[in-house]
């Protein structure tokens, strides 16, 4: 893989990186201010107050898995693996690692493994 190509999805990972922390600091406070601000309140509004903190950790779970895979993605760059999909070994395509930095895998193998989970 190109080396101006690597460097090119190392600082967009980077980026990406830097955003998702980001994100997370801004929920985790919006978390905050929904807990601090309950009043005792009637059913409808505890309701609403609880669904809004499973959104919020929802938001923050997925980023958060988002977050791994970009650290993953950062050290097979490191490793020299970068763009290598961890099931078949092949080249990941540059157009699937532009639309997604953080790719593991070929879309071949992508494709079987979601086929099985389903």
């Amino acid at each position: 893989m190109e080396k101006t190509f690597v460097e090119r999805m190392h600082t967009s990972l980077m980026n990406l990186k830097k955003e998702i922390v980001s994100n997370l600091i801004a929920n985790n406070e919006n978390f905050k201010e929904i807990v601090e601000g309950m009043d005792p309140k009637d059913l409808a509004d505890i309701a609403s107050d609880d669904i809004d903190r499973k959104m919020i950790e929802a938001i923050g779970s997925q980023e958060l898995k988002r977050l791994k895979l970009i650290d993953s993605a950062l050290t097979r760059i490191q490793q020299g693996k970068y763009g290598l999909c961890v099931k078949c070994g092949k080249r990941i395509p540059q157009d699937r690692l532009e639309a997604i930095p953080y790719a593991l895998m070929c879309i071949e193998c992508k494709t079987k493994e979601e086929r099985r989970n389903r």
